[in-house]
């Protein structure tokens, strides 16, 4: 009995559930259908046109797909405001949103628009693609950069593999486009070393004087400093007048070998000419501290007479530099003086000598191709000036300059032109009272700005030497050495 009532029970709350399970679908499909009827009476109805996620890439201009409202089936599309905050030159994820308001509603859309970089980034290799590199050797880098279109410089970012016979370069930028260039790496060595002479290659010197060698260098692209494997061959005899040659040679482990020579000519003893020499009788017209406003009229008139001369040159405005060149290229020696001609300055110290020379030689280098190597001592090489700045500086110099392959020449004849001269006649007479036959005549005469007496007694100068069978000559590196006592 009890079992029976028990089922009854169990029917009759199956039955209850069913009924409101009923009702409330009921109730759901009721407020559906209310608020499907306020959608289409009440609410806008706004349908994006296009796609909904646009991609551009950077700095592509964005291109608006369009837009449709309607609100009672009627178009309001006009009536849609559209605001977005795209920055198409700047990488990332923007939103257009559309917008439209009808009585209490306003309705929104979004469409999603990515800016993307998808240009790979550029590495440029400085020097070759492929390089000669010694064996087992690490090789230097030659330098790169890396550039982005987005991103800028991001050399820092590159990354080097680096094997035997390549190395490889990678740069990845912010967005992940990836670059890499390979720079191919040739073992081998054949590049000779090299030698390099300390002094001059042809060096002048006295018979029975004695031959210090200047030294030499030698480095290798491999193997570095090779100076003590330099071989060595030839002795310089100095009691036999001529050219006499001596022979550096070094081999590198890869078997390639280079070699130099040095030219040792011996000369014969100052103040001594060959008869033939003597015969013509010589007269050297050297000109000091030019060039100036003086120089062309000088060059002009040498021109005239078919004389060659010696200027020993000192620092001017580059705009005299025509004038060094035309002193060279019509034939005459362009020797060096100074630089800056201060005594205060020059014979401060060797060092300082040395570094005024420098710098003229340099300069004069620069205008005829040459340096040139007969110098003359501002003051001369007996000057007593230079003890005021250092004791003792012109014994030294004249034997240095020696040593490094300088010729250097005082004077015998003095015209005196920066000194007592007063005029074109005194010049004159300064010069020519003096001349000998049995001597080397190096006549000391200046083209300093407006030093007109000389240039007014030239001509008659060389009248003079011509009619008493002197021949007029440009110094150079065979001319017998004329020299004061060396007074400091």
């Amino acid at each position: 009995m009890g079992e029976v009532k028990h089922k009854e029970r169990k029917e009759k709350t199956k039955h209850t559930n069913r009924k409101m399970i009923i009702g409330i679908g009921l109730s759901f499909l009721i407020i559906t259908l209310i608020v499907g009827v306020i959608f289409l009476l009440f609410i806008p109805n706004v349908k994006l046109l296009g796609s909904r996620v646009i991609t551009l890439k950077l700095n592509e201009e964005y291109s608006e797909q369009g837009v449709k409202a309607t609100y009672h089936g009627k178009d309001i599309s006009q009536e849609i405001k559209i605001d977005n905050n795209i920055n198409n030159d700047k990488v990332g994820t923007y939103e257009v949103t559309y917008k439209v308001k009808k009585g209490l509603f306003t309705v929104k859309k979004k469409r999603t628009v990515k800016v993307i970089d998808d240009i790979k980034p550029e590495i440029h290799l400085e020097g070759a693609m492929e390089v000669n590199v010694c064996p087992s050797k690490k090789f230097d880098e030659l330098g790169f950069t890396a550039i982005d279109n987005y991103d800028g410089d991001i050399t820092n970012k590159v990354e080097i593999k680096e094997n035997e016979d390549e190395i490889t370069y990678i740069v990845t930028d912010s967005s992940g486009n990836k670059t890499s260039v390979s720079r191919k790496l040739i073992r081998v060595d054949n590049e000779k070393p090299v030698i390099t002479l300390k002094g001059e290659s042809t060096i002048y010197i006295e018979k029975g004087g004695i031959y210090n060698e200047p030294g030499f260098t030698a480095t290798d692209n491999c193997e570095g400093d090779m100076t003590s494997a330099v071989e060595i061959d030839g002795s310089i005899d100095t009691s036999s007048s001529g050219n006499q040659v001596i022979t550096y040679t070094v081999i590198d482990k890869n078997g390639n070998k280079t070699t130099v020579t040095r030219n040792v000519y011996v000369k014969s003893s100052p103040g001594t000419l060959p008869s033939t020499v003597y015969k013509n009788s010589m007269i050297y017209l050297t000109f000091d501290d030019g060039p100036s406003n003086i120089t062309p009229q000088i060059l002009d008139l040498l021109k005239a007479k078919n004389v060659k001369a010696t200027f020993f040159v000192i620092n001017h405005s580059d705009d005299l530099n025509y004038l060094i060149k035309r002193e060279h290229d019509e034939g005459h020696t362009v020797a060096l003086h100074s630089y800056t001609h201060r005594y205060d300055l020059v014979y401060a110290s060797v060092d300082a000598y040395f570094d005024d020379l420098n710098k003229i030689s340099n300069k004069v280098e620069k205008i005829i191709g040459t340096a040139p190597k007969i110098i003359r001592f501002p003051g001369g090489g007996s000057n007593t000036v230079s003890r005021q700045y250092s004791k003792g500086i012109m014994s030294t110099l004249t034997n240095e300059v020696l040593a490094r392959g300088y010729h250097y020449f005082d004077w015998n004849i003095d015209c005196d032109d920066a000194g007592s001269a007063k005029n074109k006649t005194d010049v004159y007479n300064n010069v020519v009272n003096y001349l000998s036959h049995n001597k080397t005549n190096v006549v000391l005469m200046h083209d300093f700005q407006n030093n007109y007496k000389t240039l007014e007694a030239l001509s008659d100068i060389i009248d003079y030497g011509i009619a008493n069978g002197y021949t007029f000559a440009a110094i150079d590196m065979e001319t017998p050495l004329v020299r004061h006592n060396v007074l400091n």
